[in-house]
């Protein structure tokens, strides 16, 4: 038996902000602590059900919002965790949790007894004298309830639960297969020649990463969770390239850790509770609860980018054929050729060489004096690195975050670097969320996928690099700054179509000149990154937008195609590969030479992320975010008094307001598509 005395995760933590006490957590605290937890969230959910005067908002909306704050805590701390340090022992923890965490989630959400509280409270809202979060938590309460089958009968509910337990143990198992397969396809080289071109730092991370992995000399070169990888753009021999680009393709599609399976199973069964909840297909359900409110408004806005995209995709590859077919040994075009020939391309159109610009972005300068910099400029709030706190990995930074007079505001944690143990891809998450109601401060984390060099060697980032540091901290940003008194609200609680937006926006201060200048800086000179330089850039900035947009949208698409099957197509589909290949081609995106970012088996965002039926969110919060920084750049761009107004009325309200209202509010009217359209090069 675990008991508080035993176990940190059952008391309060006694650190800064409430951070776990990750120091003293060990693996086998954690399924008892949800354990617990569940029992606990269960018996103050009973008590709400069990009160016998009819439903109002202080006896039943205010106590579910302070119930489960122990799960919440628990939760919090181990699934942060379990992406970014997931050990054997902790993927084991995950695989058992998961059907248990998805059948406590049907309990609270399929009670009919707190449903009909809820729904009573719904249908009085208008005579209710309730402030305007409190009114919008009733809305978005019953809302959601209703999505989840609250109102189904005893043997629909029984069903349903049925398929979301299983589809919480598919989903863990294609994360755990998708990593366990990008560790094992980490393409080893023996000779430094096969990897000529890249810099003495890459290189670095290279070896380092083979030794690692327990191998006496070599180069090991790990992957990205997107389809290629950043080193394609300069490795000189193409066999290498051809090496990691097919490592990369190949995960998850055969092998001990094949993915097609169980992404079938994950279809089908999604696409037979959408049925089984009243939609025809998955994508029907999800999007009914966002901003898009339909699939077809997504497919709408899909094809209408999808057709430029792929003419300008095959323009680009035109000029790449050019400069292959001048070569004493031409050849076609292949994926793997794409990145090193695009930067040809760009060196002899713009003279500009974007591998030769890592030296400039070294990462704890473009952390303090770019990332924190932009913030303190626009927010006013500083950082301060806590190295007295501890996270729950060693190479995971803690910095405080005061706001400009002087107030506590949260704290900030950064863990840059990848390890096997970290899934791909980069993301915010939040292990405090704040809340009024709890008294809590917000406490978010970014995580990043950075190769880490050799010890003594400086971090130099990719340009793409500082882009995924900035973006995250948008995200990061919208966490600590949402102000909200109900934790339902809390941090990026917003529309899954909404979320991308500030982060998005917060790529703009990349380039802005004050930004750039303090944190662009050679390092070993010092000296700034030329100014001609940057002018290039700009004029590059639209180049190579076909690649980048096609391969986007072909995912997008993918995503899209698998959920807007109906539960007699999706049991029919057996073939992975020729589903994606006739998806693509529905599209006009079956271009050889422009793989989608993600195919299925590694299509993370969908098939155990949060995404499924919304990876669109993306280019649909691009067109808010284009919008919003031509609002910058009309009202004075970085700039105390634009950057409290973007606080104030959209960050800081969280999920409190309906999304595109918080919009409105802060721009004066809806966003325009034209920015985007002229940002990605598809105005022609």
């Amino acid at each position: 038996m675990t008991d508080a005395a035993s176990n940190p995760l059952l008391t309060a933590s006694p650190l800064p902000y409430a951070l776990p006490p990750y120091a003293q957590i060990r693996p086998e605290h954690y399924l008892p602590a949800f354990e617990e937890a569940f029992a606990q969230h269960l018996r103050e959910v009973s008590a709400i059900t069990r009160v016998r005067s009819m439903p109002t908002f202080e006896n039943t909306v205010e106590p579910l919002e302070r119930s489960g704050e122990l799960l919440d805590r628990v939760a919090r701390a181990f699934y942060t965790v379990s992406s970014a340090d997931a050990t054997d022992e902790i993927q084991a923890i995950d695989e058992t949790l998961a059907p248990l965490m998805a059948a406590h989630h049907d309990a609270i959400q399929l009670d009919g007894a707190l449903y009909w509280r809820i729904a009573t409270l719904h249908d009085q809202l208008d005579g209710l004298a309730l402030d305007a979060e409190q009114a919008y938590l009733v809305r978005r309460l019953h809302r959601e309830m209703t999505l989840a089958g609250a109102g189904l009968d005893d043997d629909a509910k029984t069903r349903l639960t049925d398929l979301n337990r299983r589809l919480s143990t598919l989903t863990t198992r294609f994360e755990k297969n998708l990593l366990a397969d990008t560790n094992e396809r980490a393409v080893v080289f023996d000779d430094p020649a096969q990897l000529d071109g890249l810099t003495d730092g890459e290189l670095s991370a290279a070896a380092q990463a083979a030794r690692d992995r327990g191998l006496d000399d070599g180069y090991v070169v790990t992957l990205t969770l997107y389809t290629g990888h950043p080193y394609l753009s300069s490795l000189t021999d193409r066999d290498s390239r051809r090496r990691i680009m097919a490592a990369s393709r190949a995960r998850g599609s055969s092998g001990a850790h094949d993915n097609t399976g169980v992404l079938r199973e994950i279809v089908r069964l999604r696409a037979e509770r959408a049925t089984l909840l009243g939609y025809a297909t998955h994508s029907g359900y999800v999007t009914a609860d966002q901003t898009a409110g339909t699939p077809e408004a997504v497919h709408d806005l899909l094809r209408r980018l999808a057709a430029p995209a792929a003419a300008n995709a095959a323009r680009e590859r035109i000029s790449l054929q050019a400069i292959i077919d001048a070569e004493p040994a031409p050849f076609p075009l292949e994926a793997h050729d794409w990145a090193f020939y695009t930067e040809k391309v760009r060196g002899a159109r713009y003279d500009l060489d974007r591998a030769a610009l890592r030296p400039w972005f070294e990462a704890e300068r473009v952390l303090r004096d770019g990332v924190f910099r932009a913030a303190t400029d626009l927010y006013g709030i500083t950082f301060a690195e806590r190295t007295d706190l501890v996270a729950y990995h060693p190479e995971a930074r803690v910095f405080e975050v005061s706001n400009a007079d002087g107030s506590a505001l949260g704290l900030y944690v950064l863990d840059l670097y990848t390890r096997d143990t970290k899934r791909g891809g980069a993301w915010m998450n939040s292990i405090v969320a704040q809340s009024r109601l709890r008294g809590t401060a917000p406490v978010v984390v970014n995580n990043l996928n950075v190769p880490k060099p050799a010890p003594g060697k400086p971090t130099l980032l990719t340009l793409d690099e500082v882009t995924t540091l900035f973006h995250e901290f948008g995200h990061a940003l919208h966490g600590l700054f949402a102000t909200v008194t109900y934790p339902h609200f809390a941090g990026t609680a917003v529309f899954r179509d909404f979320v991308e937006f500030p982060s998005q926006v917060n790529e703009m201060w990349i380039y802005w000149p004050e930004v750039l200048a303090a944190y662009a800086r050679h390092v070993d000179t010092d000296e700034a990154l030329p100014a001609e330089v940057v002018e290039k850039l700009h004029a590059s900035e639209a180049f190579n937008q076909g690649f980048a947009t096609s391969e986007y949208l072909a995912a997008a698409w993918l995503d899209q195609a698998w959920h807007s099957l109906d539960a007699e197509r999706a049991a029919t589909v057996e073939d992975v590969a020729a589903f994606e290949a006739s998806a693509l081609a529905d599209i006009g995106l079956d271009d050889p030479a422009v793989p989608t970012r993600y195919s299925s088996t590694y299509f993370a965002h969908v098939f155990s992320g949060g995404y499924s039926a919304g990876y669109y969110s993306y280019i649909w919060s691009e067109v808010l975010d284009a919008d919003t920084v031509e609002w910058f750049r009309e009202n004075g761009g970085l700039a105390r008094a634009n950057g409290d107004r973007f606080r104030t009325r959209l960050l800081g309200v969280g999920g409190s307001k309906d999304p595109l209202e918080a919009y409105r509010d802060f721009r004066g009217r809806d966003a325009a598509i034209e920015p985007l359209l002229a940002r990605r090069g598809l105005t022609g």
